[in-house]
């Protein structure tokens, strides 16, 4: 099954897509398949899109923890939140397996909008939103988890709470980075015992993931030089685009077969 050459131009434009992706995630420590994701599926179903970024994320995933200090210590804090993630990772991948995907473009969208909402309206801390909270840490482990395998985006559910908290971004990126791990390997998992993770997608991603992490050293670099408020300034209005591209290809699929 040939997933990426069937389509025209596809094998040079996913390159671009996954140096730019790594050079955002290289640069803010975050956002490598919000950014991959939606750039693909504005041209492929959101779960090819998902397939082709697989093994991408996860070698930039590991990139990011590798670079990172403390995980022991990340691991035990938010275990909560980890076993939340893996269990919603495996409900999602398995609702992407088994589902129409093209509603997931509008979910997508979606969650893009919601996580431009919450950087721009960051929550104040909540009762409910507490870091002796395990209920609550688990909760939205399993929520992002679930998100992550149906869109490929977890980031939108984990920021609010992280936001709740008041975390500086030093904390945060690293659990961040864990969660995400977790959901590509749970993805894969499953995927791959439905038939769609396979062999020959592994073969066809692999020379993607090393521009992946060729652009995750390059925005590395970069981020010493160009300020973060740059960076989110540039994301913030290509997710905006992406989004509303999203939303209406949607409406137009859906007008095309009202059934």
């Amino acid at each position: 099954m040939d997933l990426i050459f069937d389509y025209p131009l596809i094998p040079l434009y996913l390159f671009g897509v996954m140096v730019f992706a790594g050079v955002v995630h290289g640069g803010l420590g975050i956002g490598f398949p919000m950014i991959a994701t939606p750039l693909i599926a504005v041209f492929v179903d959101v779960r090819l899109a998902i397939l082709m970024t697989l093994l991408p994320t996860m070698a930039v995933n590991l990139a990011s923890i590798a670079g990172g200090t403390d995980q022991i210590r990340s691991v035990k804090d938010y275990a909560p939140m980890f076993v939340g993630s893996l269990v919603g990772s495996v409900i999602g991948a398995w609702m992407l397996a088994t589902m129409d995907p093209s509603p997931f473009r509008l979910a997508l969208a979606l969650l893009i909008f919601l996580y431009l909402w919450s950087t721009v309206n960051s929550p104040t801390p909540a009762p409910w939103i507490s870091r002796d909270s395990k209920t609550v840490m688990c909760g939205f482990g399993l929520v992002a988890g679930i998100s992550g395998g149906i869109t490929n985006v977890m980031i939108a559910i984990l920021i609010i709470y992280f936001l709740g908290l008041s975390m500086s971004r030093s904390k945060m990126v690293p659990i961040l980075n864990i969660c995400f791990l977790i959901a590509k390997l749970t993805q894969m998992a499953v995927l791959g015992m439905a038939g769609w993770f396979t062999l020959a997608l592994v073969y066809q991603t692999v020379l993607p993931s090393v521009a992946a992490l060729g652009g995750f050293w390059a925005g590395m670099k970069l981020s010493n030089r160009i300020s973060n408020e740059i960076y989110r300034k540039m994301l913030h209005a290509l997710l905006m685009i992406l989004a509303v591209v999203l939303i209406g290809q949607f409406l137009i699929d859906l007008a095309a077969d009202p059934a």
